[in-house]
Order: C-alpha cells, then structure tokens, then sequence
C-alpha cells in the first residue's frame, strides 16, 4: 500500500457544487444566492446566535453557579445499601460497582461511605472516605474500615 493509491470510502465525498456556469446548470447566475441583501454578499451573513440586534439568549439569561474542574468528586454509598451484603464481606469500590451498589461516577476520586441506615453484620469496608456516623456504625457491628489513598 502506497500514500498514493489511497482513496476515500465509496460514496464518502461528493462532487463539488459548481456555481455561476450559466442557466442551464441551475445554479448560475446568482449563484443560489437569491437577490441582492446581506445573504447574497460576500462574506454576508451573521454569526451564530445573532439576533438582529436584539439582546441575545445567551446574555438575556442570569449567569448563576460554579464548576470547580478540580473538585475531586467520589462515588458515594450509604450504611442502607450495605445492609443486605453478607456478613465477612470485603466492600470495596470493585464490589460496590459489580454488584449496582451505586451509580457509576466518571473520573471518580474512589468511595466515600456515608452514615444514613445501619449495618447488622461485620464488615470489611476499604474506602476513600468514611463519615464518622459511618466509621462508627460498622465498628459497632463487628467490622472494620479501611482508608484507601
């Protein structure tokens, strides 16, 4: 295979549309441009989002809030939904995703276990980040936490 022997896909270009060849071609004369106005000019035409004058939507509309790109941002869980887990586990954000524990977060920073509900059963949890509600609650039951990262 040479550079030279390459060619588009089949049907993947078009000819190209040959303006002002006369009448016959049916776009001579003004070039399917219609008559005269701003359209028909060269380089005529408004940008995007030009409204003829009128305050634009992008400008009439309040600004409000912040998205910090930094932010790191983790894949929470509640105690509620480790309930039903059985007991001598291992729960760690590997476990939480396979099983539909939580909805999955692009670019997550890891897990972060929240105190809402309660465990009944001893658990091994590695996470991120524990509440101390959390913490507190899966000690009690028998199980233990550990910090990852």
């Amino acid at each position: 295979m040479r550079i030279d022997t390459l060619s588009p896909a089949e049907g993947a270009t078009k000819p190209v549309k040959r303006l002002g060849r006369g009448i016959g071609s049916g776009t001579g004369k003004t070039s399917g441009k219609g008559h005269k106005g701003q359209w028909a000019r060269s380089g005529g035409g408004v940008r995007p989002g030009f409204e003829g004058g009128q305050m634009p939507l992008a400008r009439r509309i309040p600004k409000r809030g912040f998205h910090n790109k930094w932010a790191t941002v983790y894949t929470v869980i509640n105690l509620s939904q480790l309930e039903k887990v059985p007991a001598g586990t291992v729960v760690d954000f590997a476990y939480v995703s396979e099983n539909g524990l939580c909805k999955a977060v692009k670019n997550s920073a890891g897990l972060k276990v929240l105190g809402t509900g309660e465990v009944k059963v001893a658990l091994t949890v590695k996470a991120a980040k524990f509440s101390a509600s959390a913490k507190e609650a899966i000690e009690k039951a028998g199980g233990t936490c550990e910090t990852i990262g």
